[in-house]
């Protein structure tokens, strides 16, 4: 009877230890991802659908492809004149290649340009369920460093100027594309 009664104790202590912050919310703000929006170099109020745009990291073999009519893979997100992307937690600086294609199926017909961010990290505590995550800082000095692609077929982009170098949130926008 005795060693049942400790028994029952030991179960009951043993659930009682669990906190509601034992499971991270879904809604919980984790680590940003860099979000650039698009606008016509034409009219640079104007905001700009971006189609048949794919985006490839440094040392990946694959990339995203974004455009109005698929949002690519759940982590990331479009609106046809934004995406969201991720910056290394691990580094102070990350590259990526934006492929744009005239919508041809003729592979000959895309521009490459690349985009070299840098930025310092901060590591925050969330909760003890959450962990921790990372926000960034964009260098205001030297935000990114814009270059050609492979190919040397000049500029899509137009012109890229830094929004705000404060990424600890996704739903404004920290870098705005003309082309």
């Amino acid at each position: 009877m005795k060693k049942t009664v400790i028994f029952l104790l030991m179960v009951a202590f043993s659930f009682s230890g669990c906190e509601k912050d034992d499971i991270c919310d879904a809604d919980t703000p984790t680590t940003p991802r860099l979000v650039i929006s698009f606008f016509d170099s034409n009219t640079p109020e104007l905001a700009k659908k971006v189609t048949d745009l794919k985006v490839i990291g440094d040392g990946m073999e694959d990339g995203i492809i974004f455009n109005e009519n698929a949002i690519g893979e759940a982590k990331f997100r479009t609106s046809g004149t934004s995406i969201s992307i991720p910056l290394k937690t691990t580094e102070d600086s990350c590259s990526y290649t934006f492929i744009l294609n005239d919508g041809s199926t003729n592979a000959t017909l895309t521009n490459q340009d690349k985009i070299e961010v840098f930025y310092t990290r901060n590591n925050v505590y969330v909760s003890r369920a959450c962990g921790f995550k990372t926000i960034f800082q964009l260098d205001t000095q030297k935000p990114f460093l814009r270059t050609d692609g492979a190919n040397a077929d000049g500029f899509w982009m137009k012109s890229v100027r830094l929004e705000n170098p404060n990424i600890e949130f996704e739903n404004e926008t920290h870098i705005k594309v003309y082309f």
